[in-house]
């Protein structure tokens, strides 16, 4: 395949497959435990689909996810709360409790944090109070387990890899949804992807608990960089010029 023909297939499949806007992951690990965020626009939202993607059985309560924490500059005031929805079932031990679908905005909370504990962030979501969230920052929905507002374990993400028929007691007796959440909130004006940076996985139920960061990008554990749009842009433009300025010279 000569160059011209080469910078064609490139640039046409670019047409074909790229997204109006790229969306921005993060995933990080520690020991037994992992955990991915992905951010994208959706519709006018800023959508917030946060996964456990760990392996491992969750046995203790420090194996469930229950938060995200990250930096947003120009402050965590430009997000306004949407939405929370269950991307899995909800279980109490191995009783299914809520569908996947389940609206679990009661359970979560979107709020700006500020702690010695947290340096570099100034926005979290969280289905556990951590010292940070209250009952006037959850999502819309139904109070569907326990106090009124984001407290202890509940709606806490179990792994991918999570036998429910295993676990201590607060394990198998609190309802604990299968991995993965989505979130929907409502941006301000001129809101860009590029403003997210410094992202942090919270397990358990208090600060002091397995906490670690997210690298951008997806390379996390079996992870890898996708190429931007504009990375490719600049391929296919390269080759493009190459092969035009070959033909001149011939």
């Amino acid at each position: 395949m000569n160059m011209l023909r080469m910078a064609s297939v490139v640039l046409a499949a670019m047409a074909v497959a790229l997204p109006v806007s790229a969306s921005v992951s993060f995933s990080g690990s520690s020991g037994s435990r992992a955990a991915a965020v992905t951010f994208d626009i959706v519709a006018g939202k800023l959508q917030v689909k946060l996964d456990n993607t760990s392996t491992n059985d969750v046995l203790v309560p420090i194996d469930v996810l229950t938060a995200v924490f990250f930096n947003l500059s120009g402050g965590a005031g430009q997000l306004a709360r949407f939405s929370a929805t269950a991307d899995g079932g909800t279980y109490q031990g191995t009783t299914l409790v809520n569908p996947a679908g389940t609206v679990v905005g009661g359970e979560w909370a979107y709020a700006a944090v500020s702690s010695g504990s947290l340096p570099g962030v100034n926005a979290g979501i969280s289905s556990s109070g951590l010292g940070l969230f209250g009952p006037g920052d959850v999502f819309p929905g139904a109070n569907l387990s326990g106090p009124a507002d984001p407290n202890g374990l509940q709606y806490g993400l179990t792994s991918v890899g999570d036998n429910k028929a295993t676990g201590n007691t607060p394990i198998l007796t609190q309802p604990l949804t299968n991995h993965s959440v989505t979130f929907l909130l409502t941006p301000g004006a001129g809101f860009s992807l590029t403003q997210i940076s410094n992202v942090f996985f919270q397990y358990g139920t208090a600060l002091t608990e397995p906490r670690f960061p997210g690298g951008e990008g997806g390379g996390g554990p079996g992870g890898g960089n996708t190429p931007e749009p504009a990375t490719l842009a600049l391929l296919g433009f390269g080759l493009l010029a190459g092969a035009v300025a070959r033909r001149k010279r011939t």
